[in-house]
């Protein structure tokens, strides 16, 4: 008989980076502004992994050595390929956002500058093509947001400077 508890512990995903926890262990990002926290999870599984998505589209980086973790369409397609390394069926998966926020007040009606309207649009356009439900989101609004997700309880906690904190 293992009496061993494994310690929970929290795993940082960067800006631009991804990672993947087994509960009891939780994983957290923080600074999203117009940045798209992306969790995909299986509770079942007690298992997530989660983005830090700058940008929405890959096509628009120009330099050779590409981060694929920065994009909307490259990170998910990683996120999903680790997912299920790890046992677990795209078609078992479900989806939590949070961010894409309009951080500062832009007098133009040019989309190119609505970064984080645009992450929005990019991570939900790739999680459709997966069929992977978006169960909840916080996303828009003009204040960045830190996010913390348990695998157990399929439970995101943001946390604002504004509005406190709250579960989706």
């Amino acid at each position: 008989m293992n009496n061993y508890q494994h310690e929970q512990s929290i795993v940082k995903v960067g800006i631009a980076d991804l990672n993947v926890v087994n509960a009891p262990d939780i994983i957290r990002t923080s600074g999203l502004g117009s940045c798209v926290g992306v969790v995909l999870y299986n509770t079942h599984k007690e298992i997530a992994g989660m983005a830090h998505v700058m940008l929405p589209d890959s096509n628009l980086g120009k330099q050779a050595s590409l981060n694929r973790y920065k994009y909307a369409d490259t990170a998910i397609d990683i996120l999903v390929e680790m997912l299920n390394k790890k046992g677990i069926r795209t078609s078992l998966l479900k989806a939590k956002l949070a961010g894409g926020a309009q951080m500062f007040q832009i007098n133009t009606a040019n989309d190119i500058m609505r970064i984080g309207k645009r992450n929005v649009e990019a991570v939900l356009q790739k999680l459709e093509e997966y069929n992977i439900p978006v169960e909840s989101s916080d996303v828009g609004g003009n204040y960045g947001r830190t996010i913390e997700f348990d695998p157990k309880t399929g439970q995101l906690k943001i946390r604002t400077i504004t509005k406190g904190e709250h579960f989706i």
